[in-house]
């Protein structure tokens, strides 16, 4: 265990993905989110690629017992990344980022549906609590008169888009545990990029905007930090147990405040705030709940041997 090392890159993973985010939501503005999602996950491949073949994992990477768990998995997460970097589109950088941390909520939930996990009402009240919180924040934009005289707003069609991709994330959080049991860490992100890629190449021809010379430098940029922000934020979890390194994923909300504000001008409404402060409140009582149940576990194995 390296507590250090743990934290520190699970730090640098989570302030990378929000700068990610950042380049995300401003080129929202110009290209379509097929194309997006191509370029975030066509240039996380080649960066893949190019790591795991300098590290000599590349047929680490590739070979797979699984291909169909794969595609599976790919395809629930190419279709939140559409979600996600629809909602970048359409809302606040940090109402964006938040939301999609109720995530970790819904993966409790689907948990005890689908791997029929036990649950108990700790977990469940924690649930509740970060619906509330998800409530709280789309609170603003329910606004139901407004609905049916005017239709939908744009920003309550990228919180709908940004709740549902966070669900949809959960789902596949539970397809990478199952497919942990037989593959390796390398095949995993390896193939989520390659079949998220995949999944945009149909839209390409229908809506497809010619970037320019720095254009391009942006969208690989999203693609590179995309695939280190991941293979840091793996590797993190190589040196310490999740229970403590996990807390540290709602740093990003920090820096996307942060750059929200300084690259766009946009500053949180007291309901994102205290909506926010529900969801990591409920998302951090879910972690501590899983490190005592982890430690109960332990002992009672200690006494049976």
């Amino acid at each position: 265990m390296n507590l250090v090392r743990a934290i520190s890159l699970k730090l640098i993973s989570m302030f990378l993905f929000a700068i990610m985010s950042t380049l995300i939501r401003y080129a929202a503005q110009e290209f379509p989110v097929g194309q997006l999602v191509f370029c975030r996950s066509g240039f996380a491949v080649l960066a893949l690629v190019l790591f795991y073949a300098w590290r000599g994992q590349l047929r680490a990477a590739i070979y797979t017992k699984r291909p169909f768990g794969h595609v599976g998995r790919g395809m629930m997460s190419g279709v939140s990344m559409f979600l996600n970097f629809s909602a970048l589109a359409r809302l606040p950088l940090v109402d964006a980022t938040a939301l999609s941390f109720a995530s970790p909520l819904f993966t409790v939930a689907l948990a005890a549906t689908i791997l029929k996990e036990r649950v108990r009402i700790f977990r469940w009240s924690a649930v509740i609590g970060g619906f509330v919180g998800v409530m709280v924040m789309l609170y603003p934009v329910l606004n139901f008169s407004n609905l049916v005289n005017a239709g939908m707003s744009t920003a309550l069609i990228g919180a709908i888009c940004a709740v549902v991709g966070a669900l949809i994330a959960a789902g596949s959080t539970i397809q990478t545990r199952r497919l942990t049991a037989t593959e390796s860490t390398s095949s995993i992100v390896f193939y989520f990029s390659l079949f998220s890629a995949l999944l945009a190449v149909p839209t390409l021809p229908f809506a497809w905007t010619s970037p320019t010379l720095l254009q391009w430098g942006a969208l690989a940029t999203i693609g590179t930090l995309g695939s280190i922000s991941h293979l840091l934020q793996t590797e993190s979890y190589r040196f310490a147990p999740a229970s403590v390194v996990a807390p540290f994923d709602y740093t990003q909300l920090l820096w996307v405040f942060l750059l929200g504000y300084f690259a766009f001008g946009e500053v949180p409404t007291v309901y994102v705030l205290i909506g926010s402060g529900i969801i990591v409140a409920a998302g951090l009582f879910v972690i501590w709940r899983e490190r005592q149940l982890g430690l109960r576990r332990a002992r009672e194995a200690e006494g049976v041997r």
